[in-house]
């Protein structure tokens, strides 16, 4: 085969496996990088060469290593480039003395710890030909670093950019990053030339390198905004000229004697950072960067990572000690010096995991060191294991420490205060006392198209002077742990925007009266089902209403996240299929007497009684040769009991029918709003959520409300009762 097919074949299988594994790793809360690189580790001698060694040497031998190193390259020069380009001075003005003094004993102490380990593992598993000095530089520089882009994507997954902890771990990182590089540009220049004397040069050459980048380089980068700003867009031409200036920048650290990513890093480090420059430039820089090169750097690493090296039980204690040396100098260097600048216990714990993220930029240093011969292939193995190992256990680790409720107090909604104003917990109606207010949950994922959706939750919650909320909740959610939307500026940027769509959408209800009722919910979220049934759990709603979507690769019109929210939500869940009618003036309720019709009823009712002008109709569907049966008699007693007012707007409708689907479907045509429970009468069974709800959905000709209760008690419609008592108060419009 030739080669280049052969490379290219081999680019085909890195990308396809490193999106599957990636995708399955965030599927268990990890950072997508992490799956990426385990992918690059399988397709190497550790996995795939074990298991079938002849086809793996024929899917990558060795002679398509240069091509994959050469992309590999490139793809870390531009990565470099972007990291630098995110790498904000905004970061540095937050609590700036306790971030220099908590990141600069963050990296003291794990540098010390890893120096003293080179005195164990230099004469272990070093190679001969090193220096004792560039491979004690080079340890203790790999102990000492955070990989900032995912310390700042695990913040920004987490909400946490607007608490003290996140700002804190923000500007911690990024001194770290700027001192780190700075010592492993001091470990390379000392591993190239031998000695530290011998290093000298080459550091000044650097020194004056920098210097001249932030000044006459940053001087000549403001023309490029000026430029832009009367352009209004990113030419092709600008982009050409910046990439050119991406490769010469990494050329010249080459030629000093450094490496190529750090002129890639120090030009985007350089960059003016306006905002709208630095994000166009961003998202046409990063897709390509991100979904092409890097995985192959994943690959070229993997294929250089042999897990098999570690085959004695010494070993495994030299890579458990790497590990824990690792571990215990970036968290109790960093917790010290926490505790030390008067932070509390909890946060500076949090802290410690946050700065234990090493992540990519661990990959990256150690094939540096490879490459260079600093290190040997047993210890580059022992180390990318730390690096996954330390990265894998944040966000447990911080999910443990600091746990969500916890940031939920630190990060208050701002319509949080509004509501504590608005409602009286004490509140009563009657002889009863309601210590909570009624609260609805309303995932919009577009607030554009989904109105009748809040409407429907506003004509639920508000009724005969029960406090009530509702929660328009929009969780914008993030597929890529790179891509520049996920940095904590642009998330902020894009929470704002999107609550904004929110009030506009709140603005536009009726009555006008209802809005202060309503208090939107924005947060940035890995998984949109999970953070759902998280927040409808911790903030004790009473109902999730969610809308329904047509899927794009499915026919199971409840699939999806709103399969998953049905069966998975700790709360009553209810899905509206809209069918574009405002109106709510008719309601039909299918009844077979379970706990799910119950839920159905209960809606029904609450809307019957906040519109004076509307009507229920409950339809009991018998078997064909039977009049009435013991559910007839118990439906028609609960009715009996409702108040004159109410009782007089509901009909109960019984019907003779081998096929209570199509008596429903039949009913609903002279209706505003069906409301059927999850039951296998109606064909909507909770587990199977199949064909038969299609059905429904298709060919219901009103809007349809679909209800699942949570409770898991006997249904008993006298249950009820007390949910709809006094509802001869006057409403609240």
């Amino acid at each position: 085969m030739h080669i280049v097919i052969l490379v290219l074949v081999e680019v085909l299988i890195v990308i396809g496996l490193s999106r599957l594994v990636g995708l399955a790793f965030r599927s268990i809360k990890q950072p997508l990088v992490i799956g990426e690189i385990v992918a690059g580790i399988m397709l190497g001698p550790s996995l795939f060469g074990l298991v079938a060694p002849h086809v793996a040497v024929t899917l990558f031998p060795p002679e398509t290593f240069p091509f994959l190193n050469v992309l590999s390259q490139v793809g870390l020069i531009f990565f470099m480039f972007l990291i630098g380009l995110e790498l904000n001075p905004k970061y540095l003005n937050s609590q700036l003395k306790v971030a220099v003094f908590t990141s600069h004993v963050s990296i003291l102490v794990p540098f010390s710890l890893g120096t003293f380990l080179a005195v164990l593992l230099y004469p272990l598993v070093a190679s001969a030909s090193v220096s004792f000095t560039a491979f004690a530089l080079f340890l203790g520089a790999v102990m000492s670093i955070t990989a900032f882009p995912v310390l700042a994507r695990i913040i920004t997954e987490n909400n946490l950019q607007g608490t003290r902890l996140g700002t804190l771990a923000l500007s911690c990182a990024a001194v770290d990053d700027v001192t780190a590089w700075c010592l492993l540009a001091v470990a390379i220049a000392v591993a190239r030339t031998g000695d530290f004397a011998g290093a000298i040069p080459t550091i000044i050459a650097s020194i004056v390198y920098v210097v001249l980048m932030l000044t006459l380089g940053r001087w000549f980068l403001q023309g490029l905004v000026k430029h832009y700003l009367r352009a209004g867009r990113l030419s092709q031409l600008l982009i050409a000229g910046i990439y050119m200036g991406v490769v010469a920048s990494a050329l010249i650290t080459e030629l000093i004697g450094i490496h190529l990513i750090f002129g890639a890093f120090l030009l985007g480090a350089a960059m003016p950072k306006n905002e709208d420059l630095v994000r166009e430039l961003a998202v046409k820089t990063e897709d390509f960067v991100l979904i092409f090169l890097l995985p192959i750097f994943f690959a070229y690493s993997g294929l250089r990572t042999d897990i098999g090296l570690l085959n004695r039980p010494e070993l495994w204690l030299l890579c458990a000690l790497v590990l824990g040396v690792a571990i215990a100098g970036k968290y109790f260097g960093t917790y010290i010096a926490a505790r030390v600048s008067g932070i509390n216990k909890r946060e500076a714990s949090a802290l410690g995991w946050l700065m234990n993220t090493r992540g990519l930029t661990e990959l990256i240093v150690l094939n540096i060191g490879l490459e260079l011969g600093v290190i040997s292939p047993l210890i580059f193995t022992m180390l990318v294991i730390m690096a996954l190992v330390t990265t894998f256990m944040t966000s447990p680790l911080l999910e443990w420490t600091y746990p969500k409720k916890l940031i939920r107090l630190d990060v208050m909604e701002p319509e949080s205060e509004a509501e504590t104003d608005d409602i009286d917990t004490d509140a009563t109606v009657g002889s009863v006392s309601y210590l909570h207010p009624y609260r609805i949950l309303v995932p919009v994922a577009n607030p554009s198209t989904q109105k009748g959706l809040v409407q429907l939750a506003v004509g639920i919650a508000l009724n005969y002077r029960h406090p009530a909320i509702v929660n328009p909740l929009s969780l914008i959610e993030f597929e890529e742990d790179y891509a520049f939307e996920s940095t904590p500026d642009e998330a902020d940027r894009l929470v704002a925007q999107r609550r904004h769509q929110l009030d506009e959408l709140i603005n536009t209800l009726e009555p006008r009266e209802t809005r202060s009722y309503v208090h939107p919910i924005v947060r940035i979220s890995s998984n949109v089902a999970r953070e759902t049934a998280q927040i409808a759990a911790l903030d004790q709603v009473d109902l999730i209403l969610v809308g329904w979507h047509r899927p794009a690769f499915s026919r199971n019109r409840l699939g999806g996240k709103v399969g998953q929210i049905l069966t998975t939500a700790p709360v009553d869940v209810a899905v509206f299929v809209d069918r574009g009618s405002d109106r709510l003036e008719s309601l039909l309720v299918p009844y077979s007497a379970n706990i799910h019709d119950d839920l159905a009823l209960i809606l029904a009712l609450r809307l019957l009684i906040n519109h004076e002008t509307c009507m229920l109709q409950v339809l009991h569907v018998l078997p064909e040769n039977r009049l009435k049966d013991k559910l007839s008699y118990e439906l028609d007693m609960m009715i009996e009991q409702l108040p004159k007012s109410v009782r007089d707007r509901i009909e109960i409708k019984i019907v003779q029918s081998p096929e209570p689907i199509q008596a429903l479907i039949e009913a609903s045509k002279s209706v505003d709003l069906t409301i059927a429970g999850t039951s296998r009468t109606w064909g909507i069974e909770r587990q199977t959520l199949g064909r038969y709800t299609d059905q429904l959905a298709i060919q219901c000709r009103s809007s349809l409300l679909i209800t699942r209760r949570y409770s898991q008690v006997t249904a008993h419609l006298t249950s009820m009762l007390p949910e709809v008592s006094n509802q001869e108060e006057p409403a609240l419009w």
